[in-house]
C-alpha cells in the first residue's frame, strides 16, 4: 500500500469515476484503476460496485475511505508541522489564471506583503481547471479562479467578486460602437481564446454550440499582452472581464447578449491543515475584498 494509491481511491471515491478521478489527477485512467485493483487485492475486498455509470463504495470501501482520508490528512499535517520546525518556512502557494491575475493580484499582493513582511507568497499562472487540481493533490495551498465548475463543490471558498465575460476588440475595430453583441456576431470575427485549461472556455463554447456556430478560433494564448497586441491590430477579438477593460487603453469591452455572468473566487482543499501564514493571507484576502465570513 502507498500513499498515492490511497490518494487515487480516495479521488475515484468521492468523484465516482475512474474517468473524473484521473482527470483530476491528471494521470491516465489506467493508473487508477490499477492502484484501486491492487488495494483490493492487498486487502482481499471489493471496493468499489457499478450503480449505472457511477462507481459506489462497498461496505469494505468505506471503511477504507475513512481511514485512508484520515492517514492522507495526517500526512499533510505532519508535512506542515515539520515544515514549521524548519528555519525557513515554506511559501504559500498560489495558482492565479493569466487573466484573473491582472486584475485581482497586483494591488493585493503589494498590500499584504506590507502587512507581513516575513510571509513568502509563490504566485504560478495556471487556468483554473488546472489549478484546481493543483489545490486538490496539494502542488498549491490555493487557488484564484472562475467559480463556474462542476467540481467546485469540492473546495472551501470565497468569492470575492461577481463579474462577466465581455467580447473585446480595439476601438478602430467596426464592432465597437456596439451596445451589447450576439454570438452570431461574433461567429464571423477572428477570435483569440485562452488555453485549454481555462473555464471561460468552456462558458463560451457551450454558450457557441447552443445557438448553432463554432467559434472562429485563430489562436490560444495564456499571454493577455500578446493577446491584446492582436487586438490592436483591429482585426481580431478576444474575451475578457468586464472589470479588467479600464486597465487597457484603446480596448473596447461589449457586453454579451444574453450576459454570462461569473462569480471570482478563492478556493483551498477541503479538509486540509491551514497553516498560520496560509490563513493570514486567506484572512488578509477577504478582508482586502470585504468578504464576509
Amino acid at each position: 500500500m502507498t500513499l498515492n494509491q490511497l490518494r487515487y481511491f480516495c479521488t475515484a471515491s468521492r468523484c465516482h469515476s475512474i474517468t473524473k478521478a484521473a482527470e483530476e489527477l491528471y494521470v491516465t485512467q489506467p493508473t487508477v484503476s490499477v492502484a484501486i485493483r491492487d488495494l483490493e487485492i492487498e486487502f482481499g475486498v471489493s471496493l468499489f460496485y457499478r450503480k449505472g455509470s457511477q462507481l459506489v463504495l462497498t461496505s469494505e470501501g468505506e471503511t477504507l475511505y475513512e481511514k485512508a482520508t484520515y492517514i492522507l490528512q495526517y500526512c499533510t499535517e505532519l508535512q506542515a508541522d515539520c515544515s514549521g520546525m524548519a528555519r525557513v518556512k515554506p511559501p504559500v502557494r498560489i495558482g492565479i489564471p493569466p487573466m484573473l491575475s491582472t486584475v485581482f493580484f497586483p494591488d493585493l499582493l503589494v498590500a499584504f506583503q506590507r502587512e507581513y513582511p516575513g510571509i513568502h507568497v509563490i504566485l504560478e499562472e495556471y487556468g483554473s481547471v488546472r489549478a484546481c487540481s493543483l489545490v486538490q493533490d496539494d502542488t498549491l495551498d490555493l487557488a484564484l479562479i472562475n467559480m463556474e465548475q462542476y467540481n467546485i463543490d469540492k473546495f472551501n471558498h470565497a468569492i470575492l467578486a461577481d463579474d462577466r465575460i465581455v467580447f473585446c476588440v480595439d476601438e478602430k475595430h467596426p464592432l465597437a460602437g456596439k451596445e451589447t453583441i450576439s454570438i452570431q456576431d461574433m461567429a464571423r470575427e477572428q477570435l483569440i481564446f485562452f488555453n485549454a485549461d481555462s473555464v471561460q472556455n468552456q462558458l463560451l463554447k457551450q454558450r457557441f454550440e447552443l445557438e448553432g456556430y463554432t467559434p472562429n478560433i485563430i489562436m490560444r494564448s495564456s499571454q493577455i499582452y500578446t493577446t491584446l497586441q492582436f487586438v490592436s491590430t483591429g482585426n481580431y477579438a478576444c474575451f475578457l472581464y468586464s472589470s479588467m477593460t479600464d486597465k487597457f487603453p484603446g480596448v473596447v469591452g461589449i457586453p454579451l447578449n444574453p450576459p454570462i455572468q461569473v462569480k471570482i473566487g478563492l478556493i483551498w482543499k477541503k479538509g486540509k491543515y491551514i497553516r498560520n501564514d496560509m490563513l493570514s493571507f486567506l484572512n488578509f484576502t477577504k478582508k482586502y475584498y470585504n468578504v464576509a465570513d
